[in-house]
């Protein structure tokens, strides 16, 4: 092993701001780009995957480097695609030693489609995907989209720190439960992380109307009572990131259940609890309000719907 090498195998992690500013106005672009390479990227992992109740064989990992789609099957062997938003890279690993990279950075979507179609071929695996975007407004098909092109490493790897924060929160929240719960994951679609909690209780079918997604799988994903909690990176009726909760179907009076910390509120619109992502990165102990958000939320909403709490909740 040369220095150089071994410098760098034992270089002394440097550490960041664990929080990072992420105004929305500062990367719209660039998370626009990322929200349709991310559905790209998704799709492949739903293509190829068994269907899982709710759609969880869909979403994508929070990793120490970025998102994954964690394995997927292809005949006898696996593969799984990375976004490195240390080293800027797509990653493509499969089982029987192959790997392709790509370089992130300003493209079109068309551009990024086409290319990680060409290194899955060039592995043998052949993904049928369905190339039009999910839950977004005025959907443009992947190999058509040159509208979405931008690329701010700084940006980039910014959201990808606020993930890894908040993975890590709703991780610690998840384990209070002893219910049915989801795993921590990262909705392509929504672009958002979520956690979802369950009454085992069905729930009425869900009324749909999600853009560009089909009422049938609106309804599949809500086809039991939850009570569901995240953070999403901006946009829409919240302009900034942040963190939110929910119950469906919203118990009466949830709107006015009195939730901490003090930032936190009910967005008549969205129908949801909201605290605010700059309230967070700014407060004294941020774990400590953002669990004190999920656990009010989620208790207040329980108690509405008369959730079967001493089952459910870990002692």
């Amino acid at each position: 092993m040369t220095h150089t090498e071994s410098a760098m195998t034992h270089a002394e992690p440097v550490e960041r701001e664990a929080w990072p500013a992420l105004p929305l106005d500062a990367w719209e672009d660039t998370r626009d780009t990322l929200h349709m390479w991310t559905q790209v990227v998704g799709k492949v992992r739903m293509a190829l995957t068994p269907r899982v109740n709710h759609w969880w064989n869909t979403p994508l990992y929070v990793n120490p480097r970025g998102l994954t789609t964690g394995s997927i099957p292809y005949g006898t062997r696996t593969f799984q695609i990375d976004f490195d938003f240390v080293d800027h890279r797509l990653r493509i690993l499969d089982s029987l030693g192959g790997a392709r990279m790509l370089a992130l950075r300003p493209m079109t979507v068309a551009r990024f489609h086409e290319d990680v179609m060409d290194l899955l071929r060039s592995l043998g695996i052949h993904a049928p995907v369905w190339t039009m975007p999910v839950e977004v407004l005025n959907p443009i098909p992947f190999e058509k989209d040159t509208e979405h092109a931008a690329y701010d490493a700084e940006y980039a790897q910014r959201f990808w720190r606020a993930l890894l924060q908040a993975d890590r929160v709703l991780n610690a929240f998840r384990c209070g439960f002893v219910g049915k719960c989801s795993p921590v994951h990262f909705f392509w679609g929504s672009f958002d992380l979520a956690v979802t909690r369950f009454s085992g209780r069905a729930a009425p079918p869900h009324p749909g109307g999600v853009p560009n997604l089909a009422d049938w799988v609106t309804r599949e994903a809500y086809s039991h009572e939850v009570s569901s909690a995240g953070w999403w990176p901006g946009g829409g009726a919240v302009r900034d990131p942040a963190f939110y909760a929910y119950m469906y179907p919203e118990p009466q009076g949830y709107a006015d259940v009195k939730v901490g910390p003090a930032a936190a509120y009910y967005d008549t619109g969205m129908r949801e609890f909201i605290l605010p992502y700059p309230a967070v990165r700014t407060a004294e102990d941020p774990d400590g309000a953002i669990l004190e958000f999920l656990r009010t939320t989620y208790e207040g909403g329980a108690s509405l719907a008369r959730w079967d709490r001493e089952a459910l909740e870990a002692r």
